[in-house]
This record gives C-alpha cells, sequence and structure tokens, in this order.
C-alpha cells in the first residue's frame, strides 16, 4: 500500500474521514429509532430500507455520471446533496423529518462511493486488488474510529452524533472540491484497446457473470447488515451498553487494518483465483452466524464479529476489483455503480427481513434463516466462475479481444 500513487492515496484519507462521520450515524439508527423516537423495529427497517433505496438510484446515477463528466463532478453532486441532509438532520431529527433526511442522506452518498471507486480504478489500473482494497480499509478504519467515539457521544447526548457527523463531512467536502480534480479517465480511455468496445457478446457474458457475482454481494449484505440493525437492538436487550456495542465495530474496523497479514499468505496464494477467497470469506461468514445465535455476552458477541469480520476481509474487497476486471471502456463508473448497489439492496432489503422475522418469530429463527441466505450464495459463486473461467490473464484482467 505504501507504494500507492499520491492521487490514490488522497481518495483512501477521503473515504476514510466520510466513513468516521457516517460511523457517527449509521450504528445508532436502529437504537435512535426505537429508544428516542418511539418506532417499532419494522418501521426502523422501513426508513432504512428507503434510505438504501435511494442509495442504489444515487449508485446507478453516481456511476454513470462517472462515465460522462468524471469523478470530481459526481462527488461534488453527491457531497452537495448530503450536506444538506446532515445540516437537516441537526435541525430536525424528530419523528418524521429525521426519516425524510435520512433518506437524502441516502441519496448523496450511493453517488459518491461508486465514483471513489472508479476514480481509483482508473488512476491506478495495475494496483488490482490493492487498489480497492485500500479503500475497503479505509472505511473500515473509519468505521472502527467512528464507531468508537459514537458509542461514547450517544451515552452523553445521542443528539451530537449529528453534529459529529456534519462536521467531519465539512472535512470531506473540503478534500474532495481541492483534491479530487483530476480523475485519470482521458489518459487511461487513450490506452484501452477499441476491440474491448467491439466484442459485444463476450461483454455480455462478462455483464451476467458480474451480475451473477452480485447476487452473491447482495445475499452475504442481507446477513451482515443484521449486526448494524436487528442485532443492535437484540445486543441492548442483554444489557450489554453502547459503547461496548461500539466497542465491537472498533474491533471490526481495527482487525480489517492490523489482521492484513494474517489472510496475506491466501491471498498470495489465490491471487489469480477470486473465486477460492470469495468461497473462504463467505464460508467464514457462515460460521460466525452459527457460532453467535448460541451467545449471550460481551465477549461471545465480539468472538462472533472477529470471524465475521476474517470472512468480510476475503469478499468485500474482491468484488469491486472484479467489477474493475469486467468492465468495459468507459463504463467503470456504470459497473462500480452496479456494485455498490447490490450492497445498498441487501442493506435496504436485510433490515426488514430482520425487523419482521423477529418481530414475528425471533432472533434464533433469524440466525437460521441468515445462515441459510448465505449457503445460497456458493452456488452463484459457481455460476460467475463458469462465465469467466480460462479467460484471466495474470494480472486478473478480463481478456476482452476476440
Amino acid at each position: 500500500m505504501l507504494n500507492m500513487p499520491k492521487k490514490v492515496w488522497v481518495l483512501v484519507i477521503g473515504m476514510a474521514i466520510n466513513f468516521i462521520g457516517m460511523s457517527f450515524l449509521w450504528p445508532m439508527h436502529t437504537i435512535f429509532m426505537s429508544k428516542y423516537l418511539g418506532q417499532s423495529l419494522t418501521t426502523a427497517g422501513i426508513v432504512l430500507m428507503l434510505n438504501s433505496l435511494l442509495t442504489m438510484v444515487g449508485s446507478m446515477y453516481g456511476g454513470r455520471l462517472f462515465d460522462k463528466v468524471g469523478g470530481y463532478k459526481t462527488v461534488m453532486t453527491g457531497a452537495i446533496i448530503t450536506f444538506v441532509s446532515l445540516v437537516g438532520l441537526v435541525l430536525l431529527h424528530d419523528w418524521p423529518f429525521y426519516a425524510v433526511f435520512m433518506i437524502l442522506n441516502g441519496l448523496g452518498n450511493g453517488m459518491i462511493t461508486p465514483a471513489i471507486f472508479a476514480m481509483a480504478g482508473v488512476v491506478w489500473p495495475e494496483g488490482g486488488r490493492k487498489t480497492f482494497n485500500a479503500i475497503y480499509l479505509a472505511q473500515n478504519l473509519g468505521v472502527s474510529i467512528g464507531t468508537a467515539v459514537a458509542g461514547f457521544i450517544a451515552e452523553v447526548n445521542i443528539e451530537f452524533i449529528f453534529y459529529g457527523n456534519l462536521i467531519l463531512f465539512v472535512v470531506f467536502l473540503v478534500i474532495a472540491s481541492t483534491q479530487f480534480k483530476y480523475d485519470g479517465r482521458d489518459k487511461v480511455t487513450a490506452t484501452m484497446p477499441e476491440t474491448i468496445q467491439l466484442n459485444t457478446e463476450r461483454q455480455k457474458r462478462y455483464f451476467y457473470a458480474l451480475l451473477t457475482i452480485c447476487v452473491m454481494f447482495f445475499l452475504a449484505w442481507t446477513g451482515y447488515v443484521q449486526w448494524i440493525t436487528t442485532l443492535s437492538t437484540y445486543i441492548q436487550s442483554l444489557d450489554i451498553s453502547l459503547s461496548q456495542y461500539g466497542l465491537i465495530w472498533t474491533v471490526n474496523g481495527l482487525l480489517i487494518v492490523l489482521g492484513q497479514p494474517v489472510i496475506a499468505p491466501i491471498i498470495r496464494r489465490f491471487y489469480d483465483n477470486l473465486k477460492i477467497q470469495m468461497y473462504i470469506g463467505l464460508s467464514l461468514m457462515i460460521v460466525s452466524f452459527i457460532f453467535t445465535a448460541f451467545q449471550s455476552s460481551f465477549t461471545g458477541f465480539l468472538v462472533g464479529m472477529m470471524i465475521l469480520t476474517f470472512g468480510e476481509m476475503f469478499v468485500w474487497p474482491a468484488v469491486p476489483t472484479i467489477a474493475n476486471q469486467l468492465a468495459p471502456i468507459g463504463k467503470q463508473g456504470a459497473y462500480q455503480g452496479i456494485v455498490n448497489s447490490t450492497a445498498t439492496l441487501g442493506r435496504a432489503i436485510g433490515p426488514l427481513i430482520g425487523g419482521i422475522t423477529v418481530d414475528l418469530f425471533n432472533m434464533r429463527v433469524l440466525f437460521i434463516l441468515i445462515v441459510g441466505i448465505l449457503i445460497i450464495g456458493y452456488y452463484f459463486i459457481a455460476i460467475f466462475d463458469r462465465n469467466i473461467k480460462g479467460e484471466l490473464n495474470e494480472g486478473g484482467k478480463a481478456v476482452h479481444s476476440g
């Protein structure tokens, strides 16, 4: 990572700051909705679902906008929308204004993320998985810092999380407006072979391959998001404090950064086989939910999160890497938009599934359901592999020409 270009480092730093601010808010969403606004888990899930659906819209639009006008204008457009929503949350966070501004926030943030991923991919195309792993690490470093601070802030006054989010986003806005002006699209486009545009049949097959792996991504996020929503409330019911819950996420973020040397030998061993990396990651996620289903103490949940974290370390960076490998010329933004939208769809539907399941049944049923959903993900990894088998070069780039 230390040898990354300066332009990638700027994107990494900007992403980290943005996620520190975001992490003040999203882990506290269900708690704020249920304890302070008096809404049910189902209602909290619906609000988060609408937030995520608008994030999907922003991701798809932001990805396409990147391909047309570049990263700077795309990021700034999303940033302005996000800024308005955060000011609204500071001034009006009673019901139903909280829901309105949370939903608007999804639209703005949805535009920012795929643009930054696409910018990183075209600025440092030879970086491969390293490029997207760096962005992934930045996100999770932000999560680890943000959630740790947010837990303590919320115990003093939960309304302060809105101020913290706004202040940090202003810092991100300053960095983006001054440092994101060059995204490298013109330089990369000029060097790409024309055959990428011409071989439409192969591109269709690559696109179908991307969609199949995105289904797996959606299923994985549907399970993962339960830690942010239904599990957060469940943990509270076991007399585990907000600061301890925040610490669980802090360990998640720190482990992602500090655990890189642990997974590095496996990554090197399967550098050209992202399928195996995703199988390993999905399996660890399944083990995590099975283990957590039988826990009732802070230590037990912490261990469950640690297992989950190693799982996501294999899966999360692999999917945007695949999107960058398979994207034809001029479509990097659109493909990253699809990936981000898929994750967002999981974050949208997951809380609703979790809330309804717990309201109608109990947490044990939810754990069984999530394990079943994750097992289905194996099937879509296999389909993805059949679509691209034998058509990746040593660097992992799709062979677009005929």
